[in-house]
This record gives C-alpha cells, structure tokens and sequence, in this order.
C-alpha cells in the first residue's frame, strides 16, 4: 500500500497536466490531410469547384517576393500572401506592393514559431498585433488566417475567433521548403493532391525554408498555372475562392457547416510532370 500510494498520487496529479496539453494541442490533428479534407473542407480550403486558390507563406521577403509579382503579374494571376507580422514591419515597401499589385494579404502570425506550449495570452496578443499591422499595410482588415505549420492549437483557435480571422490551411502543397526541391518536383508533388475547389500552398521566400529554396518555386509556378488552366480550372486568391469569408466555417468546434459537397464535385487534375 505504502509503495503504490507515491505512484497514484503522481498520477492523480500529472492527470489535470495531461488533459490540458490534450486539450492544447489536440485541434492540431487538423494537419492531418486526409482527416482535413474528409471532415473540415473549409478548414482544409475546399472551394468552388471550378477554381484554385494560390497562396504563399513566411513573407515579405525582398529579396525574393518581388520576383514572385513580376511572374505572376506576367501570369495574370492574383494571390493570397500569408504575412509575417514581424517580416511586414521589416519590409513594408514590399508589404505595400503586395497590395498595388493587386494581391490579398493574410495572416501567418507575428513569428514562425512552434506552439508547443500553450500561451493563450501570447497568441491573442501577437496574432492582434498581426493584424492591426497587416490591417495597416493593406487598408482593409485581413480575412484569413494560417498557423506557422499549419498547426491550429486551441489558443490560436480561440485567438483567431477573437481577432475575426477565418483558419484556412490548404490541400496541396509543393514540399518546396526543402534543400532539394526542384522545379519538376514542386509541380510534380502539387499535382499528386490538388483538384478543383483545392487551395495550393507554397513560399515565396526562404525565411523558414532551405536556403534559397524559393527558386524552385519561381521555377514551378507557370507550369503550374498552366496545367490548371488546361483542366478547365480558374487560378486566384482565397477571396475568390468561393469559401466564404469569417465565422466558423471547417472549425472541428462546428464540424459539417463547411461546403463538403464540392469535394464531391471537385474536378480531377491531371499534370503532365513526371514523378
């Protein structure tokens, strides 16, 4: 008896500690793609079938965004930047140009941190900070809102709800943050998951990614415009995504209000990249 005490006291004390880092951490199996697709499409950034949102993380970046404008302005396509509060207040002049171009900016947070810890406080604060910043730069207060990561805690939850921003992550992605990520491999590793309806993610920068990782990026993306126009399909910001703007929309709290009928509508997408 004397020896089993200690260990059920522990245990009886470590059990509050538990369901608190559960209950922190556990909205971020929303990362997961296929449970995201499945039971969140408005979280995962499901929209009308007929287009596909483009966006781009962890910038403004000066020596690489602009690149991304001249292309895409040669494109003729517009897209949502998901902003750094803390690279906005760096590079303003670059924030601004964002939106002359005609560009929607959205919100990644003030830094590009791991919240592994829970600071409910902290991320009220700082993601109200971001957006007062982004709000500044764009004149218009931002709709969307993506975790560094894509990890959506309860915190950013609730700090997001608070702040009036939409979590949206994405469907697609190019896996171009990595060292040996080349132009082939961005379009090929995009195509493998998008369809209709679906929201691509991508960088413009290298600020959390490998070292001059962006270029393949740059590479990539008007073959990648290109094999979407073939399928038929619209290529823009979020704003014209046709997922709507504000309330809870593909929030795990509200499971099923999201438009899950398009991805049943989604139209297929077919690339012609190898790999």
């Amino acid at each position: 008896m004397r020896q089993g005490f200690p260990a059920g006291r522990a245990v009886y004390v470590a059990a509050p500690v538990v369901a608190a880092a559960l209950a922190h951490i556990g909205p971020a199996a929303t990362w997961l793609p296929g449970l995201r697709r499945r039971r969140f499409p408005g979280l995962a950034g499901q929209g009308s079938p007929t287009h596909v949102a483009l966006t781009f993380d962890d910038g403004p970046d000066p020596a690489s965004t602009p690149r991304f404008l001249d292309v895409l302005d040669v494109l003729g396509v517009r897209a949502t930047f998901f902003v750094l509060g803390e690279n906005v207040v760096r590079h303003p002049e670059v924030a601004r140009e964002l939106v002359g171009r005609g560009h929607e900016l959205a919100v990644h947070g003030w830094t590009h941190d791991r919240p592994w810890w829970p600071a409910p406080a902290r991320d009220a604060r700082e993601l109200l900070r971001t957006v007062r910043v982004v709000g500044e730069v764009a004149g218009r207060a931002p709709h969307w809102y993506r975790p560094p990561y894509g990890i959506l805690t309860s915190g950013r939850w609730a700090a997001a709800r608070r702040a009036g921003l939409r979590p949206v992550l994405w469907t697609a992605w190019g896996k171009d943050w990595r060292h040996d990520a080349t132009p082939v491999s961005v379009r090929a590793t995009v195509a493998a998951d998008l369809r209709g309806g679906g929201t691509i993610l991508l960088h413009d920068t290298d600020h959390a990614s490998a070292p001059g990782s962006w270029r393949a990026t740059l590479g990539a993306l008007p073959d990648l415009v290109r094999d979407c126009r073939e399928a038929g399909l619209t290529v823009g910001p979020l704003g014209e995504h046709g997922t709507g703007h504000g309330g809870a929309d593909g929030d795990p709290v509200t499971a099923g209000t999201g438009p899950s009928g398009w991805s049943a509508r989604a139209a297929p997408f077919r690339s012609p990249a190898p790999g």
